[in-house]
Formats: C-alpha cells, sequence, structure tokens
C-alpha cells in the first residue's frame, strides 16, 4: 500500500469500467458531458491533495493514499505523524459555495450530502484496524478537504471534523505531541498492509 498513488482506487475503477481511449476522444471532441466526468474529477482532487500531503514527509509525517476497507470503500489519504493520525476525505466541487454542519455538507445550497458523518465513520474504521494491530490506543481523527471550491463555510457547531480547503491542509504539519517517532512508525508499518484493512 506504500506504493499507492494519490486516487488509487478510483485509478482501478476508471481502469475496469470508465471509457475506453476512443470513447473519451469523441466526448471530449464532441464536448459532451459523460457519466465518467466525476470519476475524472475525483481523481484529480485526490491528486492534488495527495501533493499538498507529500510535503509534510520532512517534519516527520508519512501518508498512504486510497486505502481500500473490507465493505468496498475506501479512505482516500491517511497521514500518520507527530500530531495524530488523520483520515482524509477529498471532495472535490470546482467553484461551488461549500458549507459544511455536524453530519452534513450543502454544496450550492442544494440538498445536504452525508460528507461530514462518512469521514467520521472512516476515522472510526480507521481507528478499529489500527488498534487491532498497535500495542497503544490509536487516536484517528477525521479531516474532510475540499477541493477548487470558490468558498467554504464551517457551521458554529463543527467540532468533529476538521475541515479545510486542499491548500489549508498543510496547517496539519505543525501539530505535534500525540505519537514519538516510534508509534509514527508502528502505526504506519500497520497501515500499509492491505489485509489488515480487508479483514476488519
Amino acid at each position: 500500500m506504500a506504493r499507492n498513488r494519490p486516487g488509487a482506487r478510483l485509478l482501478g475503477t476508471i481502469a475496469e469500467r470508465g471509457p475506453s481511449t476512443a470513447q473519451r476522444l469523441r466526448a471530449k471532441l464532441l464536448r459532451q458531458p459523460t457519466e465518467w466526468d466525476n470519476w475524472f474529477t475525483g481523481l484529480e482532487g485526490e491528486r492534488r491533495v495527495g501533493r499538498e500531503l507529500e510535503r509534510l514527509s520532512p517534519l516527520g509525517w508519512r501518508v498512504l493514499h486510497g486505502i481500500e476497507k473490507s465493505n468496498g470503500g475506501d479512505i482516500d489519504h491517511l497521514l500518520i505523524g507527530p500530531g495524530g493520525v488523520f483520515a482524509i476525505n477529498t471532495k472535490t466541487h470546482r467553484g461551488a459555495s461549500v458549507w459544511v454542519g455536524d453530519t452534513m455538507a450543502k454544496i450550492n445550497g442544494g440538498q445536504p450530502q452525508p460528507y461530514a458523518a462518512a469521514s467520521k465513520a472512516e476515522a472510526d474504521y480507521a481507528r478499529a484496524v489500527l488498534g487491532r494491530y498497535c500495542d497503544f490506543a490509536v487516536s484517528v481523527e477525521p479531516a474532510l478537504v475540499f477541493v477548487g471550491v470558490a468558498s467554504l463555510h464551517r457551521a458554529a457547531t463543527q467540532y468533529t471534523v476538521r475541515v479545510y480547503q486542499e491548500r489549508e491542509v498543510a496547517a496539519l504539519g505543525p501539530l505535534a505531541g500525540k505519537l514519538t517517532p516510534e508509534q509514527v512508525e508502528q502505526v504506519y508499518a500497520v497501515a500499509r498492509h492491505r489485509r489488515a484493512w480487508l479483514k476488519a
């Protein structure tokens, strides 16, 4: 899993069920929207966030991408370092106005989406997996990172999920005091084994 690149899970989905080269070329030439557009948009968002997270390596952080869960879903990014462990859920909404509440988010004032609740569930899943194999309690915080949005607003009561735009995710870098360097390496050693996640 340490070799997974940002968007690894989406790349696999695109390779398996996505358009052929001819289909992509045709849609591009005709400027037609396709059912695959959201996949490619999401892939670009995960790559952008992945690049931001990789920049934290000199500060003692480790990062994994596209962690497949036993239920068929995935965790976009798992950040492990001196400031703790973060399960990061990436959402790309180009030019949108986003509001995030305790469990739901609204994009351009539309229907509520369970982004914050999903982020909490991913963190709980990661906490259970890592806690099973580490010899100390591993706390995992949920983080929701929005890519390409025009504005981002958080509800005053939103304290359970960290919410960022992709350029703000570097704010995690200076965090410290949660894990020793030895604990960082132990958590990372567990987290990079696919079997640990698929047995959960």
